[in-house]
């Protein structure tokens, strides 16, 4: 027996999840159905070992493939872990089953680097207010513990894929998509802010769509302290309260980048953001760097949407631009008023939307890299629990350098901000009439 072989099987063992017996059936099931392998002398690969034990259901792929690799950590107390769901600033999230009650669950597992004294007295508070929210678009939080050193949550696990992945993957919404998808994620933020907690990064990546078309809002309660700081300014101008923000660039707002605490209107903003990006597949900002998205959260407005979809009518807008206003005591203070506001435009059913997806919902997952926290992507903060592939690259691509030029031209175009976009297409209107003034007097 080969060394690799050694490990593999002795992974396998010291891991429980499978037995001595099991190992032993499978090789003796694999000699019988390939002649080839009928010689007990001929030793039997990693490789068709772990699809054999896959293929009798003893353990999946993701757990054989974990083997191979000499891991033996499979249980968290009460909990098998069965597969990995993704990887945010948190650390590893994981799907797992209650070894009793059978219940699948996700399981977020607090990093090593941050398991300090502070980061876990912070996770303990937060888990212990999350323990007193139950509401149908918040995902639920059933346990919460430490196995040894690793402090983890359990939550409810949400099939389906991220309003982020929805919109890039789908099409724009239409008015009345865009605002049942916000209506439901306005409930269930209602919900936490009568009860004192605020999400603090509120956008598309921290939104699941069931296929059946229910709103899951994730990660509530934790983004205030699984982000890493970013420090806005220089070191010249660094101020030790007001120099670190916590958020996501695009959907950060105006009140918190300045260093005020975020509040439930806080929440409105981003999901104002939000509700923009779902009407027009853009950010508000485009382009630039997190520091100049913020700076522009504070001193500029969004793009008009209808520069997007000329169909948006103009009481939607108006409700639009009251959830993004920069004073937070001149936009809509709660989530109720949301509710109400977007009364009128409710009721569709998303199932629809998930429809339009480019890509079939599947059981596979999708790996999330570890993110910054005050970041310019929509990426899920804790590890999303989206089960939708990436769909294939698009044929036909342009040819390189031309494919190049128009991503530079579009990228530049749409990092202008609306006062600068008029002023270039008022010059190249002007110069247009001079060359033609200039072509006719020949």
């Amino acid at each position: 027996m080969s060394d690799s072989d050694a490990v593999f099987r002795q992974a396998a063992l010291k891991s429980q999840l499978l037995t001595e017996k099991d190992l032993e059936e499978a090789v003796r099931t694999f000699r019988t159905e390939d002649p080839d392998q009928a010689n007990t002398a001929v030793e039997i690969s990693d490789e068709k070992m772990a699809d054999q034990l896959v293929e009798m259901g003893l353990v999946n792929r993701w757990q054989a493939e974990q083997l191979k690799l000499g891991r033996t950590r499979f249980h968290l107390k009460d909990y098998q872990i069965i597969d990995s769901i993704g990887k945010g600033g948190m650390g590893e999230v994981y799907k797992a089953e209650h070894s009793l009650m059978g219940r699948v669950v996700a399981i977020k597992v607090l990093s090593k680097i941050r398991s300090t004294d502070d980061a876990v007295a912070n996770f303990q508070r937060e888990i212990r207010t999350l323990a007193n929210l139950d509401h149908p678009n918040l995902v639920r939080a059933y346990d919460a513990g430490h196995d040894g050193n690793v402090h983890f949550l359990v939550t409810e696990f949400v099939p389906g894929t991220t309003l982020r992945h929805l919109v890039r993957h789908g099409s724009d919404m239409h008015e009345q998509d865009a605002a049942t998808l916000v209506r439901g994620v306005a409930r269930g933020l209602e919900h936490a802010h009568q009860r004192g907690l605020v999400h603090r990064d509120v956008k598309p990546g921290n939104i699941m769509v069931t296929p059946e078309g229910m709103v899951k809002v994730l990660d509530l309660g934790l983004a205030g302290f699984l982000r890493e700081e970013l420090e806005l300014h220089s070191s010249k101008e660094r101020n030790p309260k007001k120099g670190r923000i916590v958020g996501t660039a695009d959907y950060i707002a105006p009140e918190v980048i300045e260093g005020h605490p975020a509040t439930a209107a806080s929440d409105i903003y981003g999901l104002g953001c939000t509700l923009y990006y779902a009407v027009t597949r853009k950010v508000p900002f485009p382009g630039g760097s997190s520091v100049q998205k913020c700076h522009r959260h504070l001193s500029e407005q969004p793009m008009d949407p209808r520069r997007f979809r000329q169909d948006i009518s103009d009481d939607f807008l108006s409700i639009l631009n009251d959830m993004l206003a920069k004073d937070p005591q001149k936009r809509l203070q709660t989530a109720t008023e949301v509710i109400e506001r977007l009364a009128p435009w409710g009721g569709s059913n998303l199932s629809g939307a998930m429809q339009k997806m480019e890509t079939p919902l599947s059981a596979s997952r999708l790996r999330l890299d570890t993110d910054q926290s005050l970041q310019d992507t929509d990426q899920p903060s804790g590890g999303s629990q989206m089960t939708t592939p990436l769909p294939p690259p698009r044929k036909g691509r342009r040819p390189q350098k031309t494919g190049r030029l128009f991503k530079a031209i579009t990228e530049g175009i749409g990092g202008m901000s609306e006062i600068q976009f008029y002023a270039l297409v008022g010059g190249l209107s002007l110069l247009i009439v001079v060359l033609l003034i200039l072509l006719f007097s020949f």
